[in-house]
């Protein structure tokens, strides 16, 4: 597996550092990936789609001009237009400041929030709150405004700088802003004019192809199958080997010494390479949508590799069952969920539970009812003192420091995660596949109530 990772650490040096989807960093990857998988005799396919591509070619710029000059700290949102803005800030009419106890801004949520612009450029000032991000721009851009700067709520949780996504490109710069600095802002503009320069340097591309790559093993029935993923391609910001070259690494190498199994597989294993996974779970969204409802029928769980070489890592679990996270996954996802943790237990590993964000790929597949598990080793959340007794690292600090940015390179990952987590992949996918009975009572694989289709979009629904 590590092999993989030096594979996907060159290919990253080769293409300006990054193999985020819509790159030839991403192509080079996925080239790789089906020279590998055809070597061992899979029969791959090549899923082409189209996606929102979008990346940040410089850091944005904020600064206010007068009264007094200060420049923020900000950050461009994803999907955010390209420009230098200078002009007045105005803000919309419904601020709230002190914030509400509970999240509850609808600051620019309603065309009727802005005060006209006025004839000259002009950058709005919204907080966040109730209403989607996207919703927050558009209504600034259709009342006139040339920029907009959007201020975290106040809440717990919600004072940091404000980073998010618009959920498809926009023309006029967004930028984000913590609340501190935004609260300051606003109590500026009821004193007087404030003016404030935004730049933003982006390049977006409404239908950038990208791909996913699938293969399938020739054993199994086919009638019942399952789909072991993992996201191939980076962030525009770093080469992405944790995130997620060690989880397409693993499932490269499963993939591998299971075509050199000896021994009859029961179920039949569908390997998926994810494309555009950093904007939104479009790859995974794009399969389970364009599959045929009786294909759709005839998968049974899901199994999702992300992040799993985490230099600070914890051993997380999908918590299928939602026996200490909520919500549950579908009707099988405790039974997968007990897959992992039985193998832990086994090797005098402890494990933890981590809950069905929506953050990674089985995303889509719960959304249509499909049992799924997985494991990851922790992205930009902080290690605590319990945590770091039982695994060791450093209390107080992120289990990846190098989570979306370029120093998640090869050496950034823990080998020692790599061993256990790999080793616990390749342990469920055996299990799957070599299984007599399935998840429920009768022995089948399948709740009695077949899987329906829903209308997931978890990407872009960020308030």
């Amino acid at each position: 597996m590590l092999e993989h990772e030096r594979v996907f650490q060159r290919i990253a040096n080769q293409n300006e550092g990054i193999r985020a989807s819509g790159t030839e960093g991403y192509d080079a990857s996925a080239r790789y990936v089906m020279r590998t998988l055809e070597n061992a005799g899979y029969r791959v396919r090549k899923q082409v789609f189209t996606f929102p591509f979008f990346r940040e070619l410089a850091p944005a710029e904020l600064e206010q001009l007068d009264p007094a000059p200060q420049a923020y700290e900000t950050a461009t949102f994803t999907y955010s237009g390209s420009g230098e803005v200078t002009g007045p800030l105005v803000p919309t009419n419904d601020v709230l400041i002190p914030p509400p106890a509970e999240p509850g801004s609808t600051s620019g949520c309603e065309a009727s929030d802005f005060e006209p612009a006025p004839n000259e450029p002009a950058v709005a000032l919204i907080q966040r709150g109730t209403c989607f991000f996207e919703d927050k721009a558009r209504n600034a851009e259709e009342a006139g405004y040339d920029a907009v700067i959007i201020f975290n709520e106040g809440q717990e949780g919600r004072t940091d700088l404000l980073t998010g996504t618009l959920g498809r490109p926009f023309d006029i710069p967004v930028v984000g802003l913590s609340f501190a600095d935004g609260r300051s802002l606003y109590r500026q503009t009821q004193r007087g004019e404030v003016t404030m320069r935004v730049f933003t340097s982006t390049e977006s591309d409404l239908n950038r192809k990208t791909s996913n790559i699938l293969a399938t093993s020739t054993e199994g029935n086919p009638d019942d199958t399952f789909v072991v993923g993992a996201h191939l391609d980076s962030v525009t910001a770093g080469p992405g080997i944790n995130d997620n070259g060690s989880g397409s690494g693993t499932v490269l190498e499963i993939a591998q010494e299971l075509a050199d199994y000896d021994q009859p597989l029961r179920q039949r294993v569908r390997f998926a390479f994810w494309g555009a996974e950093e904007l939104g779970l479009l790859g995974a969204e794009h399969y389970v949508s364009s599959i045929s409802n009786k294909n759709l029928g005839s998968i049974f769980a899901n199994l999702n590799f992300d992040m799993i070489a985490s230099s600070n890592y914890v051993r997380f679990v999908y918590d299928g069952d939602g026996s200490d996270t909520d919500p549950a996954g579908p009707a099988g996802s405790g039974q997968i969920e007990d897959v992992f943790t039985s193998y832990f237990d086994s090797q005098g590993l402890a494990s933890d539970p981590t809950p069905f964000s929506g953050r990674s790929d089985y995303g889509p597949f719960i959304a249509v009812g499909i049992p799924a598990g997985g494991l990851f080793a922790g992205a930009e959340g902080i290690k605590t003192e319990e945590q770091a007794e039982v695994y060791g690292g450093t209390a107080g600090e992120a289990y990846h420091p190098c989570y979306h940015i370029a120093c998640d390179t090869y050496d950034s990952v823990s080998v020692k995660a790599t061993t256990e987590m790999t080793d616990a992949a390749a342990d469920s996918v055996l299990t799957l596949a070599r299984s007599r009975t399935g998840f429920f009572d009768d022995g089948s694989f399948r709740s009695p109530q077949k899987p329906k289709r829903s209308n997931y979009h978890g990407h872009a629904l960020v308030r």
